[in-house]
């Protein structure tokens, strides 16, 4: 038996996504039952998948194969999405916030309009609803 494709897996994470969302359909129209929530211990895992795929597309040694990590990441996003994860992705120039950030390193800057801003985004982070599970990891201007 060969080794399945990143296509192959790519396409097994979006059939699970489609399942979760047939899944959530067929729910709502089912009797009101409190949801007990996200199952945020699956939500990480799915989560650190996610980050596995995008360090592989960053390091694939052919455009195809980083094509197709960049296509299992996505899947996996939407699976993170679907069921009631946040990918955090804070972009250079946002203010740091402690809820949902993690200063990982400080960059000195002469200029006081960078001081307690993001510099840049080191890994993503993860909330569910206002809980923030992972916080992102990031690189915070400081006037020196």
């Amino acid at each position: 038996m060969s080794e399945p494709s990143l296509r192959d897996i790519a396409d097994k994470v979006d059939d699970l996504a489609r399942l979760l969302a047939r899944q959530a359909a067929a729910s709502s129209a089912r009797p009101a039952i409190p949801e007990p929530g996200p199952d945020v211990a699956l939500l990480v895992d799915l989560h650190a998948l996610r980050s596995d795929a995008l360090t592989c597309a960053a390091t694939a040694a052919s455009a195809p194969d980083a094509e197709a990590f960049e296509a299992l990441a996505a899947g996996l996003e939407r699976v993170l999405a679907g069921r009631g994860g946040l990918v955090v992705t804070p972009r250079p120039g946002d203010v740091f916030d402690a809820a949902t950030m993690d200063a990982a390193e400080i960059t000195t800057t002469d200029d006081a309009a960078l001081d307690r801003t993001v510099a840049a985004t080191l890994a993503d982070g993860l909330r569910t609803g206002e809980r923030c599970v992972r916080p992102a990891r990031v690189q915070v201007h400081r006037a020196g």
